[in-house]
């Protein structure tokens, strides 16, 4: 009986570290009708960070990008003073689902990118892998900054 018990710990443990591995502050995932992708990521979630963002940066991994993170859902502007990389901005509500994407936005422009007035959180990728990956609203992220109220949250799904 002991033996049982204890290969039932370890079987919960094992499941819980990779439903805890699949869901970490490195990475997002993002699900649509168009499929699956995940994205290594930087977290920017305060002031200082979000102000700096991915400036005077030459290059950026495909598969790397950077995840901007407010308190509380507001309204949001980005512009790509000091920015070298074309980057499509993918802003994201509440609950963890896209509402905007702007696309390709040139390096070193000032003109304001308006993102909506309930956004929470915005994924910065290289510039034309939303449109070429299928990212639209509606599609849904998961990260552990998404907290309860996410769509697809950090959680066993069944």
């Amino acid at each position: 009986m002991t033996r049982t018990f204890l290969l039932s710990i370890v079987t919960c443990l094992s499941t819980a570290a990779a439903v805890h591995a699949s869901c970490v502050d490195t990475q997002v995932d993002l699900r649509g009708d168009w499929g699956q992708a995940r994205f290594s990521v930087e977290v920017a979630d305060d002031p200082a960070e979000r102000s700096q963002g991915l400036m005077d940066r030459e290059r950026m991994a495909r598969s790397a990008g950077m995840l901007f993170v407010y308190d509380s859902p507001q309204r949001v502007a980005f512009w790509m003073r000091n920015t070298l990389i074309p980057l499509d901005m993918i802003f994201i509500d509440a609950t963890g689902t896209v509402a905007r994407i702007h696309e390709n936005a040139v390096p070193l422009d000032e003109t304001a990118i308006h993102g909506g007035d309930a956004i929470q959180y915005v994924l910065e990728i290289n510039a034309g892998l939303s449109s070429r990956l299928g990212i639209d609203a509606g599609t849904v992220l998961r990260h552990p900054a998404f907290g309860e109220n996410a769509v697809w949250g950090c959680k066993v799904e069944n």
